[in-house]
C-alpha cells in the first residue's frame, strides 16, 4: 500500500480558492488512480474527484465540476486539487485516496484502499 499525506486546506472566504497537496511514499505511485474524498459535518463521505495513472483522464462530481481540478505529477509522487469559487456548502476534511484498478471508472468507494489523514477546508460566508 501507499502512504497518503494531505497538506493545504485552511480558512477561506466564499468565493476563495485553495490548493490541496497529497504526498504519497513509495516507489508505485504511478500505479496507482488517485481521488479526493470530501466529508462535510454530519454527512457521509462524498467523492470529489479521480484522476487516472497518466493523469490524462479525470472525474469530477457534478457538486465540484468547473470549480475543482484535479491533477498529479508522477515524479513527485504527488496528487492536487485546486479548489476555486468556493462555497460555504465546500467546507468539510478533504481526503486523498489510492485506488488499483478494479474495472471501474471512475474507481467505487470500496476500491481505495489507502487513505491520508485529511486536511480540514473551512469556507465562510
Amino acid at each position: 500500500q501507499v502512504q497518503l499525506v494531505e497538506s493545504g486546506g485552511g480558512l477561506v472566504q466564499a468565493g476563495g480558492s485553495l490548493r490541496l497537496s497529497c504526498a504519497a511514499s513509495g516507489r508505485t505511485f504511478s500505479t496507482y488512480l488517485m481521488g479526493w474524498l470530501r466529508q462535510a459535518p454530519g454527512k457521509e463521505r462524498e467523492f470529489a474527484a479521480a484522476i487516472n495513472w497518466s493523469g490524462g483522464t479525470t472525474w469530477y462530481a457534478d457538486s465540484v465540476k468547473g470549480r475543482f481540478t484535479i491533477s498529479r505529477d508522477n515524479a513527485k509522487n504527488t496528487v492536487y486539487l485546486q479548489v476555486n469559487s468556493l462555497k460555504p456548502e465546500d467546507t468539510a476534511i478533504y481526503y486523498c485516496a489510492a485506488a488499483q484498478y478494479g474495472g471501474y471508472w471512475p474507481p467505487r468507494y470500496d476500491d481505495f484502499a489507502s487513505w491520508g489523514q485529511g486536511t480540514q477546508v473551512t469556507v465562510s460566508s
